[in-house]
């Protein structure tokens, strides 16, 4: 029996462990730890592979969003549009701008929001609509864009799962007024700790983000507003220069796998994610949908198994205690509610083989062939 983890990070360094170490010991030589030229050199890399003319590193990806909101002048009176499906930190960057939360439920083939639900959702106090491109998928950014363009309305992209995502030839990153990333260390191009960054092409927009995410600094002790302190610190940058080198070879390593999981589940008329033609996944997560009733049997068979996986997510936003007081039911975002019941994350980073993704293959193989269950993962869109 093969065991395979949900991500292995261990691998991941092992394979470029004299390019980390010596990043790091080189900011630990200078005591670079906060600012200074191993931060200038990510900033400006990153914001080179987005397409993009500024990159403002700061602490998370949390803020990144909240960031980029504040910046923006949204707060109290504001609404913004968030998906139904997608992490706490999408609504709760809003919220904490004093805005208000409004969701958009999702598209069933791809998770990500519904310009149709968006269309929907819209009102006088609308200010922006936040594109998460969940799972690595990128939206469908135009029917957003032109919804933003005749209502005069922001559009930030939430790209904390899509770095290097590409969507009609253009980067993930820029396409909006901004994108905010987390260099979490799990994710695609992820940080030994803490990291977010925000990019952008809007000059005042970057300078504005860079002022409040450090105490609203101008210069030594002269402060133009109240900000927070929310910076990018030097060990991470250095690690996440490292890592953007390979991030290019580490994607067409998560497509692959990707593809190969969906030729041979697909054909077993397993839901695998669907990719239309004008955009490159990268497939943070690599989703599969199972019928709610069958849904802990077939993880229970895969843990059995010696195959980690995942729920990415659980519960739909609008249904978290968290926002009980929007005073949402579970049937107003069917779509959204529906795939927080049936998602399941099978394992997928650059480091796997083929062989452990024939595995896996095969043990979800034996799931359906048990005559209980046959009809338990299935029905849907398939890539």
């Amino acid at each position: 029996m093969l065991h395979i983890p949900f991500l292995d990070l261990k691998q991941q360094y092992r394979s470029i462990k004299p390019e980390i170490d010596h990043a790091i010991q080189s900011v630990i030589d200078e005591c670079a730890f906060v600012g200074g030229r191993f931060v200038d050199a990510f900033e400006s890399a990153f914001a080179a592979a987005c397409q993009t003319k500024h990159c403002v590193g700061v602490a998370n990806g949390t803020d990144a969003l909240f960031l980029t909101f504040k910046a923006l002048g949204i707060g109290p009176g504001d609404e913004v549009i968030v998906p139904a499906n997608s992490f706490i930190a999408s609504s709760e960057s809003v919220s904490l701008t004093g805005a208000r939360v409004v969701f958009a439920d999702i598209d069933p083939r791809t998770y990500n929001i519904d310009p149709e639900q968006v269309e929907a959702q819209l009102t006088p106090a609308t200010r922006a609509i936040l594109a998460v491109h969940l799972y690595g998928q990128p939206v469908d950014m135009d029917p957003i864009l032109e919804i933003a363009r005749r209502r005069g309305l922001f559009v930030v992209e939430d790209a904390a799962q899509a770095h290097g995502a590409v969507y009609k030839g253009r980067m993930i990153g820029s396409l909006a007024d901004a994108a905010c990333f987390s260099f979490y260390p799990g994710k695609n191009l992820g940080a030994y700790g803490d990291g977010g960054a925000v990019v952008t092409s809007n000059d005042d927009l970057a300078a504005r983000i860079r002022v409040l995410a450090n105490h609203g600094r101008i210069d030594r002790y002269n402060h133009s507003t109240e900000g927070v302190n929310s910076r990018l610190d030097g060990i991470q940058a250095a690690v996440l220069n490292v890592k953007l080198a390979h991030l290019g070879e580490w994607t067409v390593r998560r497509r692959y796998h990707a593809h190969r999981y969906s030729t041979l589940l697909g054909s077993n008329n397993v839901v695998v994610p669907f990719e239309p033609n004008h955009l490159s996944a990268v497939y943070h997560l690599y989703v599969v949908r199972v019928a709610s009733d069958g849904r802990d049997e077939f993880r229970a068979l895969l843990q059995e198994s010696g195959i980690a996986t995942g729920i990415h997510y659980p519960i739909a936003l609008p249904n978290l205690a968290a926002y009980r007081y929007l005073q949402y039911s579970t049937g107003d975002f069917p779509q959204a509610t529906r795939a927080s019941q049936e998602v399941v994350s099978l394992p997928i980073y650059p480091e796997l083989t083929d062989a452990e993704v024939d595995y896996v293959c095969s043990v979800v193989y034996r799931f359906l062939s048990r005559d209980s269950v046959t009809a338990s993962v299935g029905g849907g869109h398939s890539a």
